[in-house]
């Protein structure tokens, strides 16, 4: 997996490359639609590294209480990928919210440019009890920076 990060009209992408392997497509050998979503989390990962922010300690943070679940995912599928192909994930934030994050997820082959699919997630954060709280300000200045 290669990894970079680019600033670019004041919104912070991150680039992670991935190749399809064979477990991740279906019996035509065809990308299966959630090995996209898989490639998605990992995506978020890495741009929570790129952040300074540990995802072991993000998605989950017992000493301070907070957790950080995927509450919903939406992808669609433009182009087939196949076992083998290098693909670039472009990774950005869509949205800041008081309770909530979105991510953007843009698919294209690792030199080219045509999208072959794209997505977001929304990850919402919720205290110890699971009841929804603010995103602790801590994330929102990792994310700002």
């Amino acid at each position: 997996m290669n990894i970079s990060t680019n600033i670019s009209s004041g919104k912070k992408v991150h680039q992670t490359t991935v190749r399809v392997r064979f477990g991740d497509t279906d019996p035509y050998g065809i990308v299966y639609f959630v090995s996209y979503f898989r490639y998605c989390h990992r995506a978020i990962e890495e741009f929570l590294r790129s952040c300074g922010l540990k995802p072991e300690e993000t998605f989950k943070n017992v000493q301070e209480g907070f957790g950080l679940p995927i509450v919903e995912a939406w992808g669609r599928f433009r182009r087939p990928s196949r076992y083998g192909d290098l693909l670039r994930i472009e990774t950005r934030i869509q949205e800041i919210r008081h309770k909530a994050i979105i991510f953007r997820f843009e698919f294209y082959p690792e030199e080219g440019t045509e999208l072959l699919a794209e997505g977001t997630a929304n990850l919402l954060a919720i205290d110890r009890a699971w009841k929804v709280k603010e995103l602790p300000e801590g994330l929102k200045k990792a994310f700002c920076r």
